[in-house]
Formats: C-alpha cells, structure tokens, sequence
C-alpha cells in the first residue's frame, strides 16, 4: 500500500500537483502561469552528459565558417587571414604593370579550404572584395558586397525550403573583417556609408590595418575618434557577449576583449629573428622586430581569441538567430506574407479560455450595441412617420373645422333672415330671376 501510495504520490509530483516529495512549484520565466517543477535528484541519471554527446556529434559533422575581409588594396587583408589561420590560404600577389587594366567594379572572390586542429574540421571560406575603396570615384561601391551577401542569404533559405535538407551548406558570412586605414584621423565617409549599409547583414570587426604604422598614443587617440565615430551614427558591430553566471575570469576577458575594439592588427605569416635569438612572426624593421604573437606590439593575439577560440560559435549564432531572421523577415513580408504571431507562441489552456470568453464578450457586446443601434433606427423611422401622419391629420381636421365653421357662419346668416322676416334671396331679385318694376309683353 505504501509502494503504491509513494507511486502515486510521485505521478502526482509529475503531472504538476504538490506532494511531500515536491512542495515547492516554480514558474517558468518564458510562461509565468505555466508551473514547472524542480526535482532534487537522488542519484546519477546521466543526461549531464548531454555536453559530451554534443561534442562528439559537433566533431563528426565538423564546422563551417564564413569569413569576409574588406578593404582597400594594400592594407594586408590576405596576409592577416594567413596569419589568423596560420596556412598559406591566399598565395603572394604579384603587382601589375602600370599597363594592366584596371578592374572598374568591386569584384568578389571565394576561396574555401577545409582544414583540420586536434581533430577538429573546419570548413573554411574567406571572401574577399578586391577593387573596394580603389577608384576615383567609390559611389556605391558597397553594393556588390551587400548583394553578395543577400545572395547567400537567399541562398541558405532556398536549402531549407527543399524537400531534402540533410546536405544543408551554410555558406552565410558570419563575419566581416573591415579594414581601416591607419590616418590617425576618423573614419572616411566611404568607411561610415559602408559599414552603415551592412551593420544589418553582417557581423562587422573593424580593424586597423598595419597599425606598426603608428605609436601608441597615436593608436589609443585613433581608437578613440572610431569609436565615437560609430556611436554617433548608430552603426552596430560585434560586441563578446557575457551570460549569466560567468566565472570572473571569463569576464574579465570579455571586458579586456571588447577594450581593445577597434583591432590594432600587424599580420605576418614570415619567421623573423629577435636581437635576443627567438624565432617569432613579425616584421624586421632596422630599429626592432614588430611581433605578431606579442599583445604588446599589437591586438592580433585578441582579434584571433575573439573571432576564432572563443566566439567563433556566437558569430554563427548571432548571423542565424538575428540577423538572418531580420532579413528573411523582411524578404517574406516584401513578398506579401504575414506570419500569425499566435502560431508559435505556447498558450495556457486557463489564459486561453479567459481570452476567448473575454473576445465572446466583446463579440456579444459588438452584437447587442448593433442590436440597440437598429432597434433605436427603426424608433426614429416610426416615430418620424408618426409625426409626418400627426401632422397631415391636424392640417386635415383644421380644413374640415374651417368648412364647417363657414358653413355653420351661413346657417347663422340664415337664421337671422328668417326671424327679421327678411327674404332669404336677395333685394332685387324674384324667385324666378325677373327684375322688378318690368313689365314683358
């Protein structure tokens, strides 16, 4: 009996009712009139090994990852993908003679390389926008690196709207690394009208190009007029984001991260020698070496940590949660689809009765307000055709009182006559019409 009461007792907790076991009930924060049960465990179940399952799932599939670079020719762009990547991704260009045509658009290259860390796979794919900033004049020569990106946006949504999904390819740019000049100034307006048109599409990192180029005080004042550059015009680049219960050293190093935003980057895929005999990436200068790897020649060892070691996952999440989103939902509604906000949404059995009651009331209060409206229509057509009838009546018994006012005036006239003994015709006149005092012969 007490085995079966203890089962009960425990199907009880489940379904959502108190027992001994389960006195507490707690809301949940997406639905607050939803209750939602917290159990002590007794002992090891085992789903805390769901991290581990996910792992190893991760590790099969391997990992895509979409990068882009923006800038003008010259500032380093694929250097500094070699140097993130430490692979010989993109090969060194050779110059063009001054008599090579030059490109009159901004073009867009691909170049994508599968390559492989303790295990790992990554499906690597950096864009490139060669010719970008290049001309005389750069009037929209953001446009083909914003179609470029909705492209792949239209795309992704394409694969999901096929019947088969398992080979799905997310070929998304999750990143975009904007490449800015080191004048020591502000922001050029082509640096402002592009990340303005794709701070809505695309994760933007601005970094300073050979920021070696500059000292200190020159990079912390520049940093500076960037940054209140791009609050002043509201343009929206990639912050680390810190969650709930961080431990201090994760976000200390979020804040140390998003310190040094803009990136102050050397890129250096060459082995140089230090004065002290180490072999490090950097470039020789005859007054030292700029060290790659050194945080405090310059930010690449944290541009690397942020885009690649610690939030390589939250820019994919970000493009697909937020931005991607954005943009489909916008697509949809330009093309006249309207999605019902109820559908997805989860509803309380007890908040839903009460919200159709309350629409049935209004919908009763809507008929009976129309009921009263018709009824209060047909009283003022019937009292106004009453009153049109009162009133032809009253003109009716006014003619008639008239008449017989007139008539009983003659009978009056009438009577006198006869009692003055007067003749009823008049003076003059015979019965038969004949004048007197005239003889006919």
């Amino acid at each position: 009996m007490s085995d079966y009461s203890s089962r009960n007792g425990d199907a009880l907790s489940q379904n959502g009712y108190a027992s001994p076991s389960n006195p507490s009930l707690i809301a949940s924060p997406n639905n607050a009139a939803s209750p939602v049960i917290r159990k002590k465990l007794m002992g090891f179940v085992g789903f805390s090994n769901l991290p581990n399952q996910v792992h190893r799932k991760s590790v099969r599939k391997g990992f895509q990852f979409t990068a882009m670079v923006v800038g003008e020719s010259g500032l380093g762009k694929s250097t500094l993908i070699n140097t993130l990547f430490n692979t010989g991704l993109y090969q060194p260009k050779e110059p063009l003679p001054p008599s090579a045509e030059r490109p009159k658009t901004v073009a867009i290259e691909s170049i994508s390389a599968d390559i492989e860390e303790n295990g790992v796979r990554l499906l690597l794919t950096v864009v490139d926008t060669p010719g970008f900033g290049d001309f005389v004049n750069n009037d929209e020569s953001w446009r083909p690196i914003v179609e470029d990106i909705e492209s792949r946006f239209d795309q992704y949504m394409e694969y999901e709207n096929k019947v088969n999904r398992q080979k799905l390819i997310d070929n998304r740019v999750h990143a975009c690394l904007y490449f800015i000049q080191p004048t020591g100034h502000s922001l050029r307006p082509i640096d402002i009208e592009f990340m303005s048109r794709l701070h809505t599409r695309v994760n933007l990192i601005p970094v300073i190009a050979k920021a070696d180029t500059m000292t200190d005080e020159e990079i912390a004042d520049f940093k500076t007029r960037v940054l209140a550059d791009i609050a002043c015009h509201k343009i929206h680049i990639f912050q680390a984001p810190t969650y709930e219960n961080e431990d201090e050293e994760s976000l200390a190093e979020a804040e140390e991260i998003a310190s040094k935003i803009p990136f102050a980057v050397v890129g250096s895929d060459k082995i140089v020698t230090t004065p002290d005999g180490r072999k490090v990436r950097g470039r020789a200068y005859p007054w030292g070496v700029v060290e790659v790897d050194n945080e405090e020649h310059c930010d690449f060892v944290k541009l690397r940590q942020m885009l690649i070691r610690t939030y390589m996952e939250e820019l994919r999440e970000y493009t697909n949660d937020v931005l991607y989103e954005n943009w489909r939902t916008e697509k949809l509604l330009g093309m006249g689809v309207v999605q019902d906000p109820t559908v997805f949404k989860e509803v309380n059995p007890a908040v839903r009765n009460h919200e159709e009651r309350v629409m049935h009331e209004a919908k009763l209060a809507k008929m009976e307000a129309e009921m009263k409206m018709v009824f209060q229509q047909k009283v003022a057509e019937k009292e106004s055709k009453l009153k049109q009838s009162e009133e032809e009546l009253y003109a009716r018994h006014k003619e008639m009182k008239e008449a017989l006012d007139k008539q009983r005036g003659d009978l009056e006239e009438k009577r006198r006559r006869i009692e003055s003994g007067r003749p009823l015709t008049p003076e003059g006149k015979s019965s038969t019409g004949r004048k007197k005092g005239f003889l006919r012969t």
